[in-house]
């Protein structure tokens, strides 16, 4: 019989220190091309979003660490940046998760959440492999969900963390640090919020950009050599965070290199301002060992990040053998 967990269910059986080695892990299958999955599609919603599709499928002879054996699955997910006037997340989705060998439907999940978590799991893991290894200052700017996701899932692999967050209003931020605080406590970091965007990338070792701009929200100058920084917000090509110039300076690390070449405007967008950009690798690439990560303490490193459909299965898979270890989650049936 298939399950049905719901966001609260899927929140209880996922925890991020866990998620964080299972993305780790995926990365690595992903660029290593153990994993069967396209690039995502996507359909627009007129003036409104868009919605996306993403499958993934992965099977292997023996069991492969926290990945399990085998998985299938696909995540539908929407985007509609004007749910907030309603009162709304601006992100849903759901995830489908099915039998490797039969086809037959194995569970349905709430995916908000999932997506949410995987996508700071990932970048904690970019930060793992990317950042130095005395890098203690985090700046975020942005405040809404994968605020609050990226301090807890930055806090697993950053000791003694200190977060600066920023965001144009001032309301929004004081209540996501207020909320990351209560979150990150128990992980040995702190926060506090910054009056401007300038004030907290000053300085940081790590720059996380999760917002809905269109434009940049950084300046080039603020970012110091050695920074690491993770920009997840812009996901369309002609959406950027990002300025030209530190793109393209930068040792440019993505999640796909198939993916990127087509959807991330921070980089195609610097393309067509002139300026030259050029991947050095999968995130992946640097999971396994087929990619250097950081090469010289003074060098800045970006990971791109758009979402990989393999991170929506695997968190899946994870969340489902969690559930039927405890006994979590509703049966159904659909014939």
């Amino acid at each position: 019989m298939a399950l049905l967990l719901t966001e609260h269910d899927v929140r209880r059986l996922l925890p991020m220190g866990d998620l964080i080695d299972a993305m780790d892990e995926a990365l690595a299958a992903f660029s290593s091309g153990d994993i069967r999955q396209p690039v995502r599609s996507i359909v627009d919603l007129d003036s409104h979003g868009f919605f996306g599709v993403m499958p993934a499928a992965y099977g292997f002879d023996a069991p492969r660490g926290v990945m399990g054996a085998e998985a299938a699955g696909s995540k539908i997910v929407t985007v509609v940046p004007r749910n907030h006037e309603r009162g709304l997340p601006s992100h849903f989705a759901t995830i489908v998760m099915l039998d490797p060998q039969t086809g037959a439907l194995d569970a349905i999940l709430d995916g908000r959440y999932i997506t949410e978590a995987r996508t700071a799991a990932v970048s904690a893991v970019s930060a793992r492999r990317l950042a130095r290894h005395d890098a203690r200052t985090v700046a975020i700017i942005g405040s809404g969900v994968q605020a609050r996701s990226h301090a807890e899932a930055l806090a697993h692999v950053v000791s003694n963390a200190s977060f600066r967050i920023w965001s144009p209003r001032e309301a929004s931020r004081e209540t996501a640090a207020r909320e990351i605080g209560e979150s990150i406590a128990s992980l040995g970091a702190t926060i506090a919020t910054a009056a401007t965007a300038h004030e907290a990338v000053a300085g940081a070792d790590i720059i996380v950009l999760v917002t809905a701009s269109t434009e940049p929200v950084i300046e080039d100058a603020w970012v110091r050599p050695g920074t690491h920084v993770i920009a997840v917000g812009a996901c369309r090509p002609n959406h950027r965070e990002m300025p030209p110039a530190l793109v393209s300076g930068a040792t440019l690390v993505v999640d796909s290199r198939a993916a990127a070449e087509q959807e991330a405007g921070d980089i195609l967008l610097a393309r067509a301002d002139g300026f030259d950009v050029a991947i050095a690798a999968e995130l992946g690439e640097v999971c396994a060992g087929r990619a250097p990560g950081r090469q010289q303490v003074d060098d800045v490193t970006i990971f791109k990040s758009l979402g990989l459909a393999i991170e929506d299965v695997v968190a899946g898979r994870l969340t489902v053998e969690h559930a039927r270890r405890q006994g979590v989650g509703v049966g159904i049936t659909l014939n």
